[in-house]
């Protein structure tokens, strides 16, 4: 794993009322990803403060524990999934992989806080708020 620069903690956000509608209609779905603030991503981290075989993540609404998980919990290791997305793409420096979620996702509302972080390296935190 020397080709990879660091990690960092993502929020891969979905507007899921809008994903549905656009699955039943047999649309693309990725409209429901791509709006402001949708993925916020962490500070760059230090790939030695990561295993990548076994980390912790975890993710709360209001206090209230919705994620808890480990990339040991992946269907398929990241140095795997990394060598597959390189015969695909061209990765270049700078360039990040969203890796997946543990169970629990489910919707927020505005007013709401999310926190987010990886056990013993990093903590994030932000307000759901209403588009306008």
């Amino acid at each position: 794993m020397d080709y990879v620069g660091g990690y960092t903690l993502a929020l891969d956000m979905t507007a899921g009322d809008i994903h549905c509608a656009s699955k039943k209609k047999g649309h693309p779905w990725s409209v429901a990803k791509g709006y402001d603030t949708f993925c916020p991503v962490s500070a760059f981290i230090e790939p030695e403060k990561i295993d990548p075989s076994d980390t912790k993540l975890w993710l709360k609404v209001d206090d209230t524990l919705r994620q808890n998980g480990s990339t040991n919990d992946m269907i398929f290791p990241v140095p795997y999934l990394i060598s597959y997305i390189s015969h695909i793409f061209r990765l270049e420096v700078g360039d990040v992989i969203l890796t997946g979620t543990p169970a629990g996702v489910g919707p927020v509302k505005p007013g709401q806080t999310i926190s987010a972080g990886i056990e013993g390296v990093m903590e994030i935190s932000f307000p759901v708020v209403e588009r306008k």
